[in-house]
C-alpha cells in the first residue's frame, strides 16, 4: 500500500529574470499527514557562474539559506516562520519573478519524506553522475 502523499517544488536560481535561464538549487517537500516540511539547498557555484559570471554568489546563498529556516519555522525564521506549516509551504512555493523562484508544485507518495527529499535532491538538483536516466 502506498504511503501518504506529499507535495514538492524545486528551488531555482534565476540570475537574470529577463533571460528566464535558471539552475536548480534545492527542493522543498511538504507532507501534511506526517507534519513534515523541509527544504534542502545545494548551490553549485560553478554552474551558477557559468550561467551568470557576474552573479552575487553570497547574496544568492543567503537568500537560499532562508528557505530551510522558514520550513523549520519559529522566531529565527521571521514573521513567515510564525505561520502554520501549510501556510509556510504555500508562501514558499508562490509564484515570483525574483532571482529565487520555485518551479511548479508536484505530488508524490512516500513512506519516508526524508528519503523522498534526498531522492528528489539527487535527481533534480545535483549534476548527473552518468549512466541512463531513470
Amino acid at each position: 500500500m502506498p504511503g501518504p502523499s506529499f507535495d514538492y517544488a524545486v528551488v531555482r536560481v534565476v540570475p537574470r529574470v529577463d533571460r528566464e535561464e535558471f539552475i536548480n538549487a534545492g527542493v522543498i517537500l511538504y507532507c501534511l499527514t506526517r507534519r513534515y516540511l523541509e527544504a534542502r539547498v545545494e548551490l553549485d557555484e560553478r554552474r551558477l557562474l557559468a550561467l551568470a559570471p557576474d552573479a552575487d554568489v553570497e547574496l544568492i546563498r543567503s537568500h537560499l539559506e532562508s528557505i530551510p529556516r522558514i520550513c523549520t519555522g519559529g522566531k529565527a525564521a521571521g514573521p513567515i516562520g510564525q505561520l502554520p506549516q501549510k501556510e509556510r509551504f504555500h508562501w514558499l512555493v508562490a509564484p515570483r519573478s525574483t532571482m529565487i523562484q520555485t518551479g511548479p508544485v508536484h505530488t508524490g507518495l512516500c513512506e519516508d519524506p526524508t528519503k523522498s527529499l534526498e531522492h528528489l535532491l539527487q535527481r533534480m538538483v545535483r549534476p548527473p553522475t552518468g549512466g541512463p536516466h531513470r
